[in-house]
């Protein structure tokens, strides 16, 4: 169907009202964004996007985020005009209970969002690690006369993303590495919430993103699809980053809200909408009316979408025929299949009165899995000497493409929102790495990950006063129970060098959420497993490490992570007492609330209440594992600056305490 000036007004304002119809059926939303980026995105979606509506797991299809996620309806309008599995029932049922179509766009729920977008600056980051992912995976698989891997990362970014700090940090990093299929449009409408962004962000947005290291462009009309068009083009030439500013108008043709605040995030109204339909040559009724040339205009994106996979499938079997090996282990990374033999050959470490830091446990196991698991791609947020994370013998992603160490810098936000990015474009297992002090600076990508099963992994080393010297504003004391807190998020914090192997396993088998790893910077000892239950018990969440007494045990002392070696020691003297002890290792709650009843009763009987729960952080959740009668040896205060021994025995975190108060237990 070719494109006459006025079909591609009819298309454009059949984004615009129909995104304005779902916003005011559900009288909640936010009409203003897509109302004045309709003509943007139809540019980007009938000119350059290469998708496939019918298959929106495309492996090489190009991904779109909409990063200012309050303008919803704007792409679940695109996904349904151009042919995903997206009914219009799901349209008119728009931020309702069941429907498909929430109030921000949602990762897994509507077919073809990309990305769990809404808090802003999260889709612009994720687009970086997007980028990323796509350079890593052609340096890797792509071959001379055979770019399989070949695809563009857009976003409609906004002002409010711009404002946000952990925009900055991904543009910064995105610059350096300059990730030329990177294209933004910034929709620059200068209005916010509050009015004009004038009253709050006046600094010279095109230089600053200069200065980063992109290429800006600029279009003076957002409804100039000429423009547009050429802008995007010259993007798509350029190998930096780029961005196209679009000065667009907010809420575009409603009569006396557009280019306001009052266009931004709430319903027009009848009479509003209705007054821009007039003005724009639309019909007032009926709501959701879908011109049957626009919807044409629009599906031909199935036929073109078809054949633009079927031709990706040409080249990949002709890939396949010239590079067998790589196809297959191409194949296989896209699927998310784990090789054969994966985990065989991990470090196994003897036992060990001295033992040492989980974390340097954890990097010896990390490099023994980089050997049998090249899509494990990550890095620090400029800490990897201290985190361990480090992947020895292999470049890093600054300076080769194929490389799989990313120098993140000291962006701890921007990090955990690109390691999301990364695993939102598939072929990869990423990690990122930093203190547990500063899960603080980057919870909001945490929790996106969480809500989206995300198979990230977070290495959080130092994870208690056990950082010693450095003082209370490097302890973490609330950490662990704020991560705990946090739905479809497994917390690992393991008890020696054999559990955190197991730890590692654990995070890569359960793929269908984040994990974290909590690591100590002091020596624990590794416990000898011919004595104490074998490490492989961490994927039970927690389990008896060892019935002391000889009979059935009168207390029960429970700890994770570096608590762990207290406890064996408070156990041992008990004993020595003549008391009957279960010790157990706690590295996981989530994985040991996911047992069945039986294993936990068996674990935790109920005919034993007396228990002492031991950890170096706040008490707070501990209170439903030890039950009404059992004590927790905690630290509900911060720690303070002092060698690493001196800080445990001073705030009460010793073998000595932990066995008076299970004296105190016992005899009460």
């Amino acid at each position: 169907m070719n494109e006459t000036q006025e079909l591609q007004d009819l298309a454009i304002n059949t984004i615009r009202f129909l995104s304005a119809d779902g916003v005011q059926q559900a009288n909640s939303g936010h009409p203003g964004l897509p109302m004045g980026t309709a003509a943007m995105a139809y540019t980007l979606w009938t000119r350059h996007l290469r998708h496939n509506p019918a298959n929106p797991q495309w492996p090489n299809r190009d991904r779109f985020i909409l990063s200012g996620g309050h303008g919803s309806m704007l792409v679940y309008s695109l996904l349904h005009l151009t042919g995903y599995d997206l009914p219009l029932t799901e349209l008119q049922t728009f931020r309702q209970w069941g429907s498909i179509t929430p109030g921000h766009p949602e990762y897994g729920v509507t077919p073809g969002v990309e990305t769990t977008t809404g808090p802003l600056g999260q889709g612009f980051a994720n687009g970086v690690g997007m980028a990323m992912a796509e350079a890593h995976l052609a340096a890797v698989f792509n071959r001379p006369d055979h770019p399989i891997i070949d695809h563009y990362t857009y976003a409609i970014v906004t002002d409010g993303d711009l404002m946000e700090g952990v925009a900055a940090e991904a543009a910064s990093l995105a610059g350096h590495l300059r990730l030329g299929k990177l294209i933004y449009f910034y929709d620059d409408n200068r209005i916010s919430i509050e009015g004009s962004t004038e009253i709050a962000f006046t600094e010279d947005r095109a230089c600053r993103f200069e200065a980063y290291g992109w290429h800006v462009l600029h279009v003076a009309d957002g409804q100039d699809v000429a423009a547009i068009d050429r802008a995007i083009a010259a993007a798509q030439a350029d190998p930096r980053p780029s961005l196209i500013i679009v000065r667009t108008t907010i809420g575009y043709g409603l009569p006396t809200r557009a280019g306001t605040e009052k266009a931004h995030g709430e319903p027009p109204g009848d009479a509003e909408l209705d007054g821009a339909k007039k003005a724009l040559g639309w019909p007032v009724a009926p709501r959701f009316h879908l011109p049957d040339e626009a919807v044409q205009y629009f599906r031909q994106a199935l036929a073109d979408g078809a054949a633009r996979e079927a031709e990706w499938d040409e080249r990949f079997a002709a890939y396949r025929a010239a590079y067998p090996d790589l196809a297959a282990e191409l194949a296989r990374r896209l699927k998310g299949e784990l090789p054969a033999g994966w985990d065989e050959g991990l470090p196994q470490f003897p036992a060990d009165e001295k033992g040492q830091a989980t974390r340097i446990a954890s990097g010896k196991v990390l490099n023994a899995l980089a050997q049998r698991l090249p899509e494990l791609m990550g890095g620090s947020a400029d800490l990897a000497p201290s985190t361990k994370t480090w992947l020895d013998g292999i470049p890093s992603f600054d300076d080769d493409p194929a490389g799989r160490n990313i120098h993140f810098g000291v962006r701890e936000h921007g990090m955990g929102s690109i390691v999301n990015g990364l695993a939102y474009h598939g072929g990869i297992i990423p990690y990122g790495a930093t203190f547990l002090v500063f899960v603080d600076y980057m919870r909001p990508p945490l929790r996106l990950a969480a809500l989206s099963h995300l198979g990230t992994i977070t290495v959080f080393t130092h994870d208690s006063i056990g950082v010693g010297e450095d003082g209370p504003t490097h302890q973490p004391i609330e950490h662990m129970a704020t991560l705990r807190a946090v739905p479809n998020l497994l917390t690992l914090r393991p008890a020696d060098a054999n559990e955190t192997r197991e730890a590692w396993r654990a995070a890569i088998l359960n793929r269908g959420r984040p994990s974290i790893l909590a690591l100590t910077r002091q020596n624990v000892p590794t416990l000898d497993r011919a004595v104490y239950a074998p490490a492989e018990m961490l994927h039970r969440g927690a389990y008896v490490l060892a019935d002391l007494g000889g009979r059935r045990p009168e207390i029960i002392l429970m700890a994770s992570g570096s608590e762990v070696g207290l406890i064996v020691e408070a156990g041992r003297r008990l004993a020595e007492a003549g008391h009957a002890v279960r010790l157990v290792s706690f590295p996981s709650w989530e994985l040991f609330a996911e047992q069945d009843d039986a294993y936990r009763a068996e674990v935790l009987p109920a005919d034993v209440p007396l228990r002492l729960a031991v950890e170096a952080g706040v008490s707070q959740g501990w209170h439903q594992w030890v039950g009404d009668k059992g004590r927790i040896l905690a630290l509900d205060r911060y720690g303070a600056s002092a060698p690493a021994k001196v800080a445990y025995a001073n705030l009460g975190l010793s073998a000595d305490h932990a066995v008076e108060l299970a004296l105190a237990l016992l005899n009460d």
